[in-house]
């Protein structure tokens, strides 16, 4: 059975630490909601969460496409002719 010397329990306790607390720091949002004029809070939450762009509107659908062309028909038809051809009782 493995033993654990001191310094690997430091080790891991240092590595939570810093990956529990880098996690708060990342998700620390600033504070609009103590600025007390309308048009500063609007800024800061424009800075903070910027509006998305717009999506390109869809190509027009409505125009008319070529049929389907499958190409496993022709060779089904090549295959069931062969079927037909072979012999039974020669």
């Amino acid at each position: 059975m493995p033993r654990f010397r001191l310094a690997d329990m430091n080790t891991l306790v240092v590595a939570f630490a810093l990956g529990t607390f880098a996690q708060d720091a990342l998700a620390a949002e600033p504070n609009c909601r103590t600025i007390e004029g309308t048009g500063p809070r609007l800024a800061c939450y424009d800075v903070a969460y910027p509006p998305k762009p717009k999506e390109p509107p869809a190509a027009n659908n409505s125009a008319p496409r070529a049929a389907y062309n499958d190409p496993l028909i022709a060779e089904d038809a090549r295959i069931a002719a062969k079927l037909k051809n072979i012999c039974r009782g020669c």
